[in-house]
């Protein structure tokens, strides 16, 4: 471990997981966002590998239309006051969908030309993503510059994908007993698992453990970091005393 990541945990260990919104903070593990894909149309592989597709081409690219559009009604501190809220939520709130919608309308094409009449399987909820939390719920936040919405938004991608994917397989898995049409099983586990009822269920176990391995790996920085930490410390004493 680096020696600047290590003293950043050692001082901020929250602050170092909150910026990993891969593993250690993910969007649907920690903060409940974009369940209703996940649970309505994550029911095997392939819906999974479509919706992770549209997910990939809407976020970062919405994330940074709202970036430059937003600039028009600018939230310069964290915590603004009433009035200033009053006045830019609503505009922002309105660039910040419109943005994605018009992102979702350049998309779609693409999508149709990658999954032709598959795509219908993902219904209401592809052209509900322009509403979804995941790419609208900086509105309200301090105005982004555009390193940080491309970077955030590509974090913030792969943690859902990633997400996405897992539990796609798992629900195809448990419910058919296959994974992308292969067949693994002779029979199902739980054929509930292919409807939304079942996705709460294994959505809810999946990020039961999700949690507790995204803890131990916090555990994990944080005794790494303090071990650096002092290695660094003793050498530089070390050296004081030749």
């Amino acid at each position: 471990m680096r020696r600047s990541v290590a003293e950043m945990i050692v001082r901020d260990p929250e602050k170092y997981a909150h910026h990993d919104r891969v593993f250690l903070n993910n969007p649907v593990v920690m903060q409940g966002m974009g369940l209703a894909p996940l649970v309505v149309l994550a029911t095997t592989g392939k819906n999974a590998l479509m919706l992770a597709v549209s997910v990939a081409l809407l976020l970062t690219p919405s994330r940074m239309l709202a970036c430059l559009l937003s600039r028009a009604f600018p939230l310069r501190d964290e915590q603004p006051a009433q009035e200033e809220l009053e006045k830019k939520l609503l505009p922002r709130g309105l660039i910040y969908s419109g943005s994605a919608a018009v992102v979702y309308l350049a998309v779609y094409p693409i999508l149709n030309a990658l999954f032709g009449v598959d795509l219908l399987a993902l219904g209401i909820y592809l052209p509900m993503l322009v509403v979804e939390p995941l790419l609208i719920y900086r509105f309200g936040r301090v105005q982004e510059t555009m390193q940080k919405a491309v970077s955030k938004g590509l974090r913030i991608t792969l943690g859902y994908v990633l997400l996405l994917l897992l539990l796609g397989c798992v629900r195809e898995w448990m419910a058919l007993g296959t994974v992308f049409g292969l067949p693994l099983l002779s029979r199902p586990v739980l054929p509930m698992a292919g409807m939304p009822a079942g996705g709460f269920i294994v959505l809810g176990i999946l990020c039961a453990i999700w949690r507790a391995l995204a803890q131990h790996r916090k555990n994990y920085l944080k005794t790494e970091a303090r071990n650096t930490v002092a290695v660094h410390h003793q050498k530089e004493a070390n050296r004081e005393h030749e």
